[in-house]
């Protein structure tokens, strides 16, 4: 198996659901824990893993907040999150990808997606950086390609994988317009799963962390998006 050995934390407040997820995924070849709460889930080393599945409706702490206290810690920033989650509207989709999960995958479902997901998202997060310089910025926004470090005036800021990504693409572009559809073919691959939206939506969380430099990122209405160096 491609990712064989790979760690998984399933957390699910449904026990059941939790030990066919387990069993099923162990099958595959990963390396599988459970818990089921968020807070049981925090109080582990999530360092550890590779991947989280994430439920979003649990107890007093929702998967929501769990994913955000997750992109707030700079050791869990760029830890893969795939929802699975009852709640499948629009609203809520795009709700979990602005909070940086990588996807989303709405219940009942069957186990064949999941692992098929879990494949894609962990190819994705394990793939090799573009071809690119070592270093890549616009005056004070700086990306280091080596260390899949970014920094404002010499201020770390927190992106996720997909983020950084996309951001040293539009960079490097020198202020081409790349369509949404050349952006998921050279950050996504060719990953069947990923929603059309989730483009806009990681745009938007990038230019609300790039602070000053985020309204650079410029959208180019029928064509896609582009960096604005001047």
């Amino acid at each position: 198996m491609e990712f064989k050995n790979m760690r998984l934390l399933v957390v699910d407040d449904e026990e059941d659901l939790c030990e066919i997820l387990r069993f099923n995924l162990e099958n595959e070849g990963y390396m599988v824990d459970v818990a089921y709460s968020a807070e049981e889930a925090m109080q582990t080393d999530l360092t550890t893993y590779d991947l989280v599945l994430l439920d979003v409706m649990m107890g007093e702490v929702s998967g929501f907040t769990m994913a955000k206290r997750l992109r707030a810690r700079p050791e869990t920033a760029q830890l893969p999150i795939i929802f699975l989650t009852a709640r499948d509207t629009e609203n809520d989709t795009v709700t979990g990808l602005s909070l940086g999960a990588d996807d989303y995958i709405s219940k009942p479902f069957s186990i064949r997606e999941v692992v098929l997901r879990v494949t894609a998202v962990l190819r994705r997060s394990n793939a090799p950086a573009l071809t690119r310089p070592d270093y890549v910025g616009y005056k004070g926004l700086q990306l280091d390609i080596m260390r899949k470090a970014a920094t404002i005036d010499l201020q770390p800021i927190q992106l996720t994988k997909t983020e950084f990504e996309i951001l040293a693409l539009l960079i490097q572009g020198k202020g081409r317009v790349f369509s949404r559809s050349e952006i998921l073919s050279l950050v996504w691959h060719d990953d069947a799963y990923v929603l059309d939206r989730t483009v806009d939506v990681n745009i938007t969380r990038l230019r609300k962390k790039l602070a000053q430099y985020g309204s650079r990122i410029i959208t180019r209405q029928g064509y896609g998006y582009c960096f604005q160096m001047d």
